[in-house]
């Protein structure tokens, strides 16, 4: 089992992982130096188990806000996906105007009237022209 240095607070530490880990333990270890070094900018002197302790809270405390933020995120898709399956399901509404059958007769009765009256209008003008 491969042991990797890692650097916490500026404090060295040897830690043993499994081939292939190497990357994944030094940037673990690159988080919990960056809350490490937060604690000790604030000019306390602490313990190396203080320092961890401190430091590990705060990536935990971050960690939590992640993972309720992950799962409003996942209750909204799955709002969003339910909303999508519920509109696949229903038929989209297609509405087709239907016309009474006797229309098409009273139109026509319509513009021949229309006519007859344009028929009339024009021989009123001619006769007066």
């Amino acid at each position: 089992m491969p042991e990797q240095t890692i650097t916490i607070g500026g404090r060295e530490f040897q830690v043993a992982c499994q081939p292939g880990e190497e990357p994944h333990l030094q940037a673990a270890a690159a988080q919990l130096d960056a809350q490490a070094q937060s604690v000790l900018g604030q000019g306390a002197q602490l313990s190396n188990a203080r320092m961890l302790l401190l430091a590990g809270l705060l990536l935990a405390d971050r960690n939590a806000e992640r993972e309720q933020e992950l799962a409003a995120l996942r209750d909204r898709v799955a709002e969003a996906e339910a909303a999508l399956g519920a509109m696949r399901a229903r038929p989209e509404r297609v509405e087709v105007p239907v016309l009474p059958a006797d229309l098409g007769d009273e139109l026509a009765e319509l513009a021949a009237r229309a006519e007859a009256v344009a028929e009339r209008v024009e021989e009123r003008g001619a006769a007066q022209g």
